[in-house]
């Protein structure tokens, strides 16, 4: 099922948006749905990694490095 969304966005950004899909050949459409996922994703990853954080330092797991040998 497919769910359409009207976005109203400011004359900059939506003349940006039509010179990237036109430059890149993709639909409008398609890339606020990339960008929109993307920005999900990032949302969540940022949430997990404050989630971890600090039980991380508290196992001396700061760097990646420290993460590398805890899980070898």
């Amino acid at each position: 099922m497919r769910t359409v969304l009207s976005v109203s966005l400011p004359e900059k950004i939506s003349a940006e948006l039509d010179q990237f899909a036109k430059s890149t050949g993709r639909s409008k459409s398609d890339i606020v749905k990339e960008s929109i996922s993307l920005y999900l994703w990032e949302s969540r990853f940022r949430r997990l990694q404050r989630q971890i954080g600090a039980r991380a330092k508290a196992r001396r797991i700061i760097t990646e490095e420290d993460v590398f040998r805890a899980i070898s």
